[in-house]
């Protein structure tokens, strides 16, 4: 028996910029139709935002902050706390007291459990109906007015993911003036972006590359 289960598909309407529907896709089992696994999607997501983090704050202990190389005062006789040194962390101008520390944040994920986080978050889009397909976004020039207009013909009116098969300059330039709207090429989908924005809006192609990319490969099938 193959190790490969059987690829079932789902058929979902493709729309022209116009928002008419014009066709219909189908998309493959393995990669949009993946039961939902929350812990592997939290372990993806804290992941990449640990990585993202630049772990450059730092500060001083008492050993490292100048001064500090006589007795601010003397020991008895003024009524205040015995001091011996202005570097103390209870001090204005003294060292920090465990404070951070140059350091880095990564998180080590297997690339299987990476692709199937992805895989979980489009089937969920599309089974809470929050995935469009349009058939293609040819625009001859960067105009955000048109890009707000062909997002409205679409009925996306909260925060939208653009995926396009390949980076877009059009597209990119406008969309990004639109707020709580973002562009991506299919090869950068990433956790964190899907999982910030409502609507994933893909191009037919952009879904045939995700697909390419998604679809395990026979003996490095991930069970799911």
């Amino acid at each position: 028996m193959s190790p490969l289960r059987s690829i079932k598909v789902v058929q979902v309407p493709v729309h022209n910029i116009l928002g008419e529907v014009v066709d219909h896709i189908e998309l493959k089992d393995e990669v949009f139709g993946v039961s939902l696994n929350q812990a592997v999607v939290h372990q993806a997501l804290v992941r990449q935002l640990a990585n993202a983090r630049q772990g450059t704050a730092s500060t001083k202990t008492r050993a490292q902050v100048s001064g500090g190389g006589r007795k601010p005062f003397r020991q008895k006789g003024t009524g205040r706390a015995r001091r011996g040194s202005a570097r103390s962390p209870l001090l204005r101008g003294g060292g920090v007291a465990f404070g951070p520390h140059p350091r880095s944040y990564r998180q080590a994920m297997p690339k299987k459990m990476r692709h199937l986080a992805l895989r979980c978050i489009l089937s969920a889009k599309v089974a809470d109906g929050e995935m469009v397909v349009v058939d293609e976004l040819a625009l001859s020039e960067p105009k955000t007015k048109e890009m707000a207009r062909i997002l409205a013909a679409l009925g996306v009116g909260s925060s939208a993911l653009v995926v396009t098969a390949e980076p877009d300059p059009n597209v990119y330039k406008s969309a990004r003036n639109l707020e709580r709207t973002k562009t991506l090429p299919a090869n950068l989908l990433n956790v964190v972006d899907l999982l910030s924005h409502r609507i994933l809006l893909l191009t037919v192609a952009a879904v045939q590359r995700v697909e390419e990319m998604g679809t395990p490969q026979p003996g490095k099938l991930v069970k799911t």
